[in-house]
């Protein structure tokens, strides 16, 4: 199942007319998913607090002829419940609808014991990688329950491990806060399609950051996974909601069969 979903390629087009937001657009999984979105079709939110890096993943996938994408620099560290309700907004406003949600932007600051864990690091964790996530699907639920097929993914990980402290904790929370979802919306009135990935260790400046031990060439590139986020996120995945996804440790050399396809 894994395999195939590694290996999934969409019909040219398939996304078309679809509005996608994407968190952590600017590096790593969410920008390479962005571009993967934008290639089949999609017209791609943006959403990152990098701004340069949004600015490069926004010029390639014009250079690519993919639809305008739009950029929205916010810090999910930083932002309230009125920064989300005027994403969501703006995101009505200028592009009149949303299809999808791809939760990726994360955030690891430290390892280390409970017992030592840093109260404001704690916080700003927690806050990040949990609160913002859900003050984000909040604001944006209304604009989904309007789309046709809507789908909200998740980008998860390994959570019981001892000292990921908050991390963990907030992982952990996160897949009960898919789950939930899932439940929540799956009945004919209002249904949204919503899953989870756990990609397993890809070559991220987060995962370069955080394992100083181990070697980057070691890692598969984040375009490796693009195929099950293309999956859950279009309509060839029908009702299937609920589900989480936890793939392997792929080799360094792994790729998705669809870099080989004309792109836009």
């Amino acid at each position: 199942m894994s395999q195939d979903l590694l290996n999934y390629v969409p019909a040219e087009g398939l996304l078309k007319d679809r509005v996608i937001l994407v968190t952590g657009a600017a590096m790593g999984i969410g920008r390479a998913v962005a571009l993967a979105y934008a290639r089949f079709g999609a017209t791609i939110v943006l959403l990152d607090k990098q701004v340069p890096m949004l600015e490069k993943t926004y010029d390639d996938i014009m250079a690519a002829g993919g639809a305008e994408p739009a950029i929205y620099p916010l810090d999910l560290q930083g932002a309230n419940n009125d920064d989300y309700v005027a994403l969501a907004n703006n995101v009505h406003e200028q592009l009149g609808r949303l299809d999808g949600v791809l939760l990726n932007g994360a955030w690891l600051g430290a390892f280390m014991t409970l017992k030592q864990h840093d109260v404001d690091l704690w916080s700003k964790t927690i806050t990040t990688n949990l609160h913002a996530n859900f003050l984000l699907v909040k604001a944006c639920l209304p604009l989904l329950e309007k789309s046709d097929d809507p789908a909200i993914l998740f980008s998860t990980d390994t959570t019981d491990k001892a000292y990921y402290g908050a991390y963990g904790v907030a992982k952990g929370a996160m897949n009960a806060f898919c789950d939930i979802l899932a439940q929540e919306h799956d009945h004919e009135r209002d249904f949204i399609r919503v899953n989870r990935i756990n990609s397993g260790p890809i070559r991220t400046s987060t995962r370069v950051l955080n394992f100083p031990g181990e070697h980057p060439d070691s890692l598969a590139l984040p375009e490796a996974v693009v195929g099950p986020y293309l999956y859950f996120m279009g309509p060839d995945a029908g009702k299937r909601t609920g589900e989480a996804l936890n793939l392997d440790r792929l080799p360094a050399d792994a790729r998705w069969p669809g870099d080989v396809a004309p792109a836009v």
